[in-house]
């Protein structure tokens, strides 16, 4: 990271807020892959996609394509060849959930990872250019590090 690097506390307060409550369907996921009483609890409440890594897996995806929006929107801020580069990388989140995010729960999981890394690094190379607020890195390593942390045991 540069020495412009923005800390944790001086990342703004709602998008730290709202960056952390999207990680409760992640964190529900894991609480009820290792709860039988709450993932039978969440089943017949609101369906058994809500709950074990169904919720992981299906939420990751559709976060990773919106990630591709934000990277979208980073591009938009530029022109010229810097833009065509910044808009072919900003697709290339939303591609890979749609493309490798499939079949088992498992190779699901592992596809998902490798796909919220590279993001992180995607975020890195934005941010690199200046296109992403300052604080943007801290929120997202934050962020990955908390998805990685509830992808990662689908994988077990």
């Amino acid at each position: 990271m540069s020495p412009n690097t923005a800390t944790f506390l001086e990342i703004p307060r709602p998008a730290l807020i709202l960056g952390l409550a999207g990680l409760l369907p992640f964190v529900w996921g894991v609480v009820t892959l290792y709860s039988p009483a709450l993932a039978a609890l969440t089943t017949e409440a609101i369906g058994p996609r809500f709950s074990g890594p169904y919720v992981g897996l299906a939420y990751g995806t559709v976060i990773l394509s919106f990630m591709s929006g934000v990277l979208w929107g980073f591009a938009a801020n530029t022109s010229g060849a810097q833009a065509a580069v910044g808009y072919a990388l900003s697709t290339l989140p939303a591609l890979w959930a749609f493309f490798m995010v499939g079949g088992g729960p498992v190779s699901a999981a592992i596809n998902l990872i490798t796909g919220f890394l590279a993001l992180l690094a995607l975020d890195y190379v934005f941010w690199r250019w200046g296109l992403a607020p300052r604080w943007w890195m801290a929120l997202r390593c934050i962020l990955t590090g908390g998805v990685i942390m509830c992808l990662l045991p689908i994988t077990l």
